[in-house]
């Protein structure tokens, strides 16, 4: 159930947090987006409410798969740690425990995400990649007619998910579909430890005495803080990842990590590394409640399923026991 309860909590954080992540990725990969505020004026005015939402349907087509795995990655390894060391699944584990199986569902991730974060980051940037490469088209080598109508300005280079990814493997080969993973890997591993690690404390901190549990308000309350504590770990890399996978609309400029790195803090000063991390934090919160409560209500409501189900009339199997998914 781990598995279901992530996919159904990960669609629902999609569905809440897409127009601040396009708002994100447009303020680390454009040098001229001086504050949020900025970028989503310019984004409505030039594209309107859609542009908050381009690339939105392979996410949501993916995510639930994304998140599944996450979760149950997360549990599986939770509860094979646990069978080693202490012989049971159902104790309570450590901390270095549920830090170990976080990064472990954080690496898992990576496989499945860099294609769809590669088309995700062209379709949120091929807009302003199309406006600065015009912008500094010279004007003499442009031939004027003054018999022949103005050419039509062409249209983007991306029509849609499915087509930008056939595009990235066509020009770049498989090796551009997974452009900025060692990022990835560096982002996810140690941002999705801290991100279960802080849920399970938080747990722990806001269950009433007597109970196993948080009651609605504490998991609502530890899911947006996890999310928060997670980001704030992972920008400076989700920087680079953006920047690296946006690379390829036009002349390459980074070589690799290192070089995307070290360019980019030259240019821009050690700030860039934290650009985005005020709306990352903002978006974080609501985005990462929503998971984890509609997580553990899936989670519930499977068990309270599963215990009537066990106590029917006619029925003897005992429901299966399940330590706590934090």
């Amino acid at each position: 159930m781990d598995f279901v309860a992530g996919a159904i909590g990960g669609v629902c954080g999609v569905a809440v947090g897409y127009p601040l992540d396009t708002v994100k990725v447009r303020i680390q990969t454009e040098p001229k987006y001086t504050g949020v505020w900025r970028c989503v004026q310019d984004t409505y005015r030039r594209e309107r409410v859609w542009g908050f939402y381009r690339g939105l349907s392979l996410p949501v087509c993916t995510v639930s798969l994304v998140s599944s795995m996450s979760f149950g990655t997360y549990r599986h390894c939770l509860s094979h740690i646990c069978r080693f060391r202490y012989g049971s699944a159902d104790v309570k584990p450590a901390r270095t425990d549920v830090t170990l199986s976080g990064f472990a569902s954080g690496l898992v991730r990576v496989f499945l995400t860099s294609p769809t974060e590669v088309a995700k980051v062209r379709l949120q940037t091929q807009t302003q990649t199309q406006r600065r490469l015009s912008a500094s088209w010279p004007a003499a080598t442009v031939p004027q007619c003054p018999l022949l109508p103005a050419s039509p300005v062409s249209g983007p280079k991306y029509r849609g998910p499915l087509h930008c990814l056939a595009m990235v493997a066509r020009e770049e080969g498989l090796r551009g579909l997974y452009k900025g993973s060692s990022a990835l890997l560096l982002r996810d591993g140690h941002s999705f430890a801290t991100y279960f690690l802080s849920y399970s404390i938080l747990c722990e901190w806001l269950t009433p005495t007597g109970h196993s549990q948080p009651d609605v308000l504490g998991v609502l309350v530890a899911g947006g803080c996890a999310g928060v504590l997670a980001w704030a770990v992972a920008t400076p890399m989700d920087v680079i990842k953006s920047r690296l996978q946006a690379d390829g609309q036009g002349q390459q400029r980074y070589r690799g990590l290192l070089h995307c790195m070290v360019a980019s803090v030259q240019e821009e000063g050690p700030r860039v590394l934290f650009k985005g991390l005020l709306l990352n934090c903002c978006r974080a919160f609501p985005v990462n409640m929503v998971v984890f409560v509609t997580y553990e209500a899936v989670l519930r409501l499977a068990q309270g399923l599963s215990s009537s189900w066990s106590h029917a009339p006619g029925t003897n199997t005992p429901a299966p026991s399940r330590g706590h998914s934090s």
